[in-house]
């Protein structure tokens, strides 16, 4: 599904138009197309900030941010071409003022313009930076054309008789009026781009209720199959910042009763970020749960706790290159699931959700990037593993994993949504999981949890 989604040609998109039509999707998605806007903001400012939106008519002030957007968190925002904003400075906790001049608390502005791919940056002195298809399309173009040019002028330079300053003055002419057109191509190909995913995604609702809803659906075929340590590894999606992949046979009864019994006088009502920094309970996500600490000094004995969780690690490692190590990483989840029939009208589930930022924008050090799902009980009904923006559903059997990362290794850039992932109801039976979430940058000075849920260490924070 994503494949075709991602090249089709216009013509291609209006039929698809036509087609969702009949579903009543199509006046949602001409609103996202022609005048709304999804916004990312990035404070990378140093200060606490908030955002509000300024009324058109009456120039009223209305909060947006929840209240306020730390230093190194991000903010989502939906909006409207022609839409102004503004970006307060709010005063350091500590000592109550601003760093402006005379402590006065800074501000800018900006306002949402036609482009696709639009992501505000909060920059040093509350300044806003503003990038979007069009500013990333004059980027790239630039940066082809002056490889080129770097070429051209050493390849002109080996030529005896040519004038070296009026071969530069005409590769610069030429270069400038390549860039316009090169510039335009680019833009129109993100804009296609940015169509075809606005379309996938909405596609990618009605996907997720229907492979949910019926048990009977098949599990999606695996691109390639591949092995590890005697195991079946079937590899559903290989991106650069996104890899899908099933693993057989991946833990041992034992080991799954070990954690079990672990778990047992700890299990809790699951919760989910709050966007604050902190957790809450919420309806998109019933379950019970249990942190279970790894007695490492245990391994060499045999811990089949310990023996688990290094397994995970070296799969990591064997996928990814940062060299992981457990020192800082967080607690493995035990996490159970109950069914209680066809008629329950909120059963247990978690629903889509990312696990780690999920933005195609850069890592930020300490935070999540991999995660290991690993299942020893599962359901008579339900509970399968959805990436519905992948199109991969996958109907996991008992003692297998589902390994995903979210991180482009070269780039540092994260996924743009294809791991977001959900767990169907589970309807009759039980799935009991075990999960492990791999963060990069952890150690025993900076533990996993010196990090609030909004990827932000409490102690800068507190400071902000």
């Amino acid at each position: 599904m994503k494949r075709l989604l991602t090249i089709l040609p216009p013509s291609a998109s209006t039929v698809i138009l036509l087609c969702l039509s009949f579903l009543g999707m199509t006046s949602t998605i001409i609103v996202a197309v022609d005048t709304a806007r999804s916004i990312q903001i990035m404070n990378e400012s140093g200060r606490r900030v908030d955002i509000h939106w300024i009324h058109p008519d009456t120039g009223e002030m209305v909060l947006q941010s929840d209240p306020d957007v730390l230093n190194g968190a991000s903010m989502d925002l939906n909006s409207y071409v022609g839409h102004t904003f503004q970006v307060r400075e709010l005063p350091a906790k500590k000592t109550g003022v601003c760093a402006g001049e005379d402590e006065i608390c800074r501000i800018d502005h900006f306002t949402v313009n036609s482009n696709v791919d639009q992501v505000l940056f909060i920059k040093e002195g509350i300044s806003v930076e503003h990038s979007d298809s069009k500013t990333i399309a004059n980027k790239s173009a630039s940066k082809l054309l002056d490889d080129c040019k770097s070429t051209a002028k050493r390849q002109l330079s080996q030529i005896d008789g040519v004038d070296a300053d009026a071969s530069a003055s005409i590769l610069e002419e030429l270069a400038a009026c390549v860039q316009k057109g090169i510039a335009k191509e680019i833009e129109m190909a993100n804009e296609e781009v940015a169509f075809q995913a606005e379309i996938r995604k909405k596609m990618a609702d009605s996907w997720e209720n229907y492979t949910c809803a019926d048990a009977a659906v098949n599990a999606t075929e695996p691109k390639k199959d591949d092995w590890w340590g005697g195991r079946k590894v079937r590899v559903m999606i290989d991106r650069p910042a996104s890899k899908i992949h099933t693993i057989e046979n991946f833990l041992t009864a034992e080991e799954c009763m070990a954690v079990e019994e672990a778990a047992r006088p700890r299990l809790h009502d699951a919760t989910v970020a709050d966007g604050s920094g902190g957790s809450h309970l919420s309806d998109s996500r019933k379950a019970k749960q249990a942190g279970i600490k790894v007695n490492w000094q245990k391994e060499a004995d045999g811990d089949p706790i310990a023996r688990l969780s290094r397994r995970v690690y070296d799969y990591v490692n064997h996928i990814l290159p940062f060299g992981i190590k457990e020192i800082g990483q967080e607690d493995l989840m035990s996490i159970q699931y109950f069914g209680r029939g066809p008629d329950d009208e909120a059963p247990d589930r978690y629903m889509p959700h990312c696990d780690g930022d999920c933005n195609g924008l850069d890592f930020k050090p300490g935070n999540r990037m991999a995660t290991i799902v690993m299942y020893c009980e599962m359901p008579k009904v339900g509970g399968a593993t959805n990436f519905r923006n992948s199109g991969v559903h996958i109907k996991p059997k008992q003692y297998s994993a589902t390994f995903f990362s979210y991180i482009d290794s070269v780039t540092m850039k994260m996924d743009d949504g294809f791991t977001e992932h959900s767990g169907c109801p589970v309807v009759e039976g039980e799935k009991k999981i075990v999960t492990q979430w791999v963060r990069l940058g952890v150690d025993d000075k900076n533990p996993w949890n010196s990090f609030n849920t909004l990827g932000i260490k409490y102690s800068d924070a507190a400071n902000q």
